[in-house]
């Protein structure tokens, strides 16, 4: 018969208190799911790299006024002595590009295309995040009232989104952009029509975030803890904001990153066809329509606004892709 093995002052007969307190926190520490998914999405070069494109972006229409104060840019200032008026095309080679004007000037009047650039950012992105924060908003609200109450609730906020859906937006959207250009609710000129553009964008895109939150909020009210919740004597106000919300935060904030460039192209588009942010005012699509006319004798005066609108749109996109996989728990 062999003798028991000794095992007193080993680490086998050490008991759990005594081996985690020789342990480093960092070796036991849990992580939360916002924690991983803050460790998938750094390892995605491609997200990571659109998001800094991304912040660099905010950051400049933020301090458009500042950097143009500092720099002595002037977006709506004449050089006519640099346009050949004969051509209609700036002096010089490569768009009349130079120290004064790295970017070169545009075609008509001379002005520094890279001030009418830095000046358009804010513009567009404050159009863009405003509808994308309305849609969302009415979205959210809406969908999760549709998926959880169901029945008679859901058939008619349902019915409401389809309504919404078979308008034909782009038209709607030119109707009311002008009628409204001259004055209304006592407002006018530039903050008129970016309130005006915020709110067809926004107002009119809402069924499209509704309809992502009710096919999420009808599987999450089916779930374990819904039903904990409902044991427990909550009523539908408390399990909609403290069970179902936070549960719902990862596709809103995807789904969000992905609509704000299609609004940047919205704006884009209404501006291009002359019902959305009047000249003299900056806009990206605004320097696009201008440029139509003159691309043979200036193709610079189009790329260089068409390039900003689609840098915007792509880091936006490789940013919402990022932060989706690394919000999918099912993702590797």
């Amino acid at each position: 018969m062999t003798a028991p093995i000794e095992t007193t002052g080993s680490a086998a007969g050490a008991q759990p208190e005594a081996v985690l307190a020789g342990a480093k926190r960092s070796q036991i520490e849990g992580r939360s799911l916002y924690q991983i998914a803050w460790l998938r999405f750094r390892r995605d070069r491609v997200a990571v790299a659109g998001g800094i494109v991304v912040i660099l972006l905010v950051l400049l229409a933020a301090l458009a006024k500042p950097i143009e104060s500092v720099f002595g840019l002037d977006p709506n200032a004449f050089h006519q002595d640099l346009v050949d008026p004969s051509l209609l095309a700036p002096k010089g080679s490569w768009g009349g590009m130079s120290w004064e004007h790295p970017l070169g000037v545009d075609p008509q009047y001379g002005r520094d295309i890279l001030a009418r650039i830095i000046e358009g950012s804010w513009v567009s992105l404050l159009v863009a995040t405003g509808a994308t924060v309305l849609s969302v908003v009415l979205g959210t609200v809406l969908g999760v009232v549709a998926g959880f109450y169901g029945g008679w609730v859901d058939s008619v906020i349902s019915r409401m989104m389809d309504t919404f859906l078979a308008f034909p937006l782009l038209l709607f959207a030119i109707s009311i952009s002008a009628s409204l250009q001259d004055g209304a609710f006592g407002f006018s000129g530039l903050p008129l029509r970016i309130g005006v553009l915020i709110f067809v964008i926004g107002f009119f895109n809402w069924p499209y975030m509704g309809r992502i939150v009710r096919a999420q909020t009808l599987s999450l009210r089916e779930r374990e803890f819904v039903e904990a919740a409902r044991s427990l004597g909550a009523r539908g106000p408390f399990i909609l904001f403290r069970e179902l919300l936070p549960n719902l935060v990862a596709p809103i904030l995807v789904y969000s990153t992905l609509l704000i460039p299609t609004n940047i192209l919205f704006e884009a588009a209404l501006s291009f066809l002359g019902v959305g942010i009047a000249p003299p005012q900056a806009s990206w699509g605004g320097m696009l329509t201008s440029a139509t006319g003159l691309y043979q004798a200036d193709p610079q005066y189009m790329i260089v606004p068409g390039l900003a609108i689609f840098v915007t749109v792509l880091a936006f996109n490789l940013l919402g892709d990022g932060l989706r996989d690394a919000l999918d728990p099912r993702s590797k």
